[in-house]
C-alpha cells in the first residue's frame, strides 16, 4: 500500500523533493529492511523526470555566472536573464507539471510594473457576474490571491483543473522562456517607466531582503538595474520579448502601458475586457459597470482595505510577503523623489538605445 501526499518536503541534505516520492522511498526502505520484497514499485515517469531535472538544476547552479542579489545574496544568469535559483528550478519543472487550456489567460509583467492593479482589473472583469461590487472577493481577500503565479508555485503544483474557464495565471518570466504549451494562450502584458520600476522594486526588495545581508542602498540597486542584474532582468530585454511578440500576434498578446492606463483607466478596461473575450454590453456601459470596476480596483480603494494593511500572502512554498508591501504609492513619476538628474539621464539613454528600431516608445523617456 502506498500513501500519497501533496507538495514538497525536505530530505536530510536540505533539498526539496515531492512528498509522494519521500513516502514511497520510506515505504520501500521499510520493506527492504525487514524482508526481501516480492514486488518492487517501478519509478514513475513523473518521478524520473523530476529527479532528472533536479540533477540538471543542481549542475546549472554550480556552473552558471552569479551576481549580487537584491533580496538574497546571489542571482544567477540563465538563458540571458537573471533569477533567484527557485525560479530557475520552477522554469525547468513547468513544462512537465503545468497543463494549459486553450482558454487560459496570462498576466505577464516585469516585477513592480503594475501587476497588482492589472490582476485586480482582470479578475473583477472576468468575474463581474459572479460578485457584486459591495460584497466582492477583492474587498475580502485583496488581489494577490485572485490567481496564482506560475513562477512561484511549488512543483508538483496545486491542482488547477477545478478552476472555472477562463483560468487566469500570472508570470514574470520573459516571453522567450515560456514553454510552447503556454505561448499559444492569450497574454496581457503591462509595461512601466523603468525609473518608477526601479524605485518600486528597490523598496519592495529592501523590505524582503535577508536579515543576514547588509542594507541595500539605492546606489547599489541603480547600478545593478542598469547592468540588467535584477530578478527577471534585464528590464529592457524582458519588455522587448513581449513587445515583439505582440506585433507578431496582436490577437494573442495585449501590450499595455501603465502610464496610459492611469490616464484613461476606463478606456483601458474596455479594451482589456474585449481582448479577454468578455466585452462590456451596451447595458453595462449605460449602468456604469466600467466605472464601478475601475473604482473597486483603484489604488486608493484597495490600499485602504483592512486585508491589505495586515496579514501575509504566501507564494507556493518559496516565501511569503506582507500584503501592505504591494501597495506603496502607485504613482507616475515617483522616481523624481529619489533619482538624480544624472541617474535619470543614464536610464533614459539605456532605454532609448535598447528600444531603438523596435517601434516601442515610452513617453517618460522622450
Amino acid at each position: 500500500m502506498y500513501f500519497y501526499s501533496e507538495l514538497l518536503t525536505a530530505d536530510k541534505k536540505g533539498s526539496f523533493v515531492p512528498k509522494t516520492l519521500c513516502l514511497r522511498l520510506s515505504y520501500d526502505f521499510f520493506i527492504m529492511s525487514t524482508s526481501p520484497p516480492l514486488i518492487t514499485k517501478p519509478e514513475s515517469k513523473e518521478d524520473a523526470d523530476y529527479n532528472k531535472i533536479c540533477e540538471e538544476y543542481k549542475h546549472l547552479i554550480e556552473t552558471v555566472p552569479n551576481g549580487n542579489g537584491w533580496m538574497e545574496k546571489h542571482l544567477y544568469s540563465y538563458n540571458g536573464f537573471w533569477f533567484h535559483p527557485n525560479y530557475i528550478k520552477n522554469h525547468l519543472l513547468l513544462p512537465i507539471y503545468f497543463k494549459s487550456q486553450p482558454t487560459d489567460i496570462f498576466l505577464a509583467s516585469f516585477m513592480k510594473a503594475g501587476t497588482t492593479w492589472l490582476k485586480a482589473l482582470m479578475f473583477a472583469t472576468i468575474n463581474r457576474h459572479r460578485y457584486t461590487i459591495s460584497d466582492h472577493y477583492l474587498l475580502q481577500h485583496g488581489p494577490q490571491g485572485a490567481f496564482p503565479y506560475l513562477d512561484i508555485e511549488s512543483y508538483p503544483p496545486t491542482d488547477f483543473t477545478h478552476l472555472p474557464a477562463p483560468r487566469m495565471f500570472a508570470t514574470h518570466y520573459p516571453r522567450t522562456l515560456l514553454p510552447p504549451c503556454i505561448t499559444s494562450c492569450k497574454f496581457v502584458y503591462v509595461c512601466r517607466d523603468p525609473k518608477d520600476v526601479l524605485i518600486s522594486k528597490w523598496h519592495f526588495m529592501s523590505n524582503q531582503r535577508s536579515k543576514d545581508l547588509p542594507p541595500f542602498s539605492l546606489d547599489e540597486a541603480f547600478e545593478l538595474f542598469c547592468q540588467g542584474i535584477s530578478d527577471f532582468g534585464p528590464f529592457w530585454e524582458h519588455v522587448l520579448s513581449y513587445w515583439r511578440a505582440s506585433l507578431e500576434s496582436p490577437d494573442k498578446i495585449l501590450f499595455l502601458k501603465y502610464e496610459e492606463m492611469m490616464k484613461q483607466p476606463e478606456v483601458a478596461l474596455r479594451n482589456l475586457a474585449a481582448f479577454m473575450g468578455k466585452p462590456f454590453t451596451a447595458e453595462e456601459l449605460e449602468k456604469g459597470v466600467v466605472e464601478k470596476i475601475v473604482e473597486l480596483c483603484s489604488f486608493e480603494n484597495l490600499s485602504n482595505l483592512e486585508v491589505n494593511k495586515k496579514g501575509v500572502v504566501k507564494f507556493g512554498k518559496v516565501f511569503e510577503v506582507e500584503n501592505r508591501l504591494f501597495f506603496r504609492k502607485g504613482e507616475i513619476g515617483d522616481w523624481k523623489n529619489y533619482l538624480s538628474v544624472e541617474m535619470k539621464q543614464r536610464i533614459d539613454e539605456i532605454t532609448n538605445e535598447k528600444f531603438k528600431g523596435s517601434g516601442l516608445i515610452l513617453d517618460a523617456t522622450t
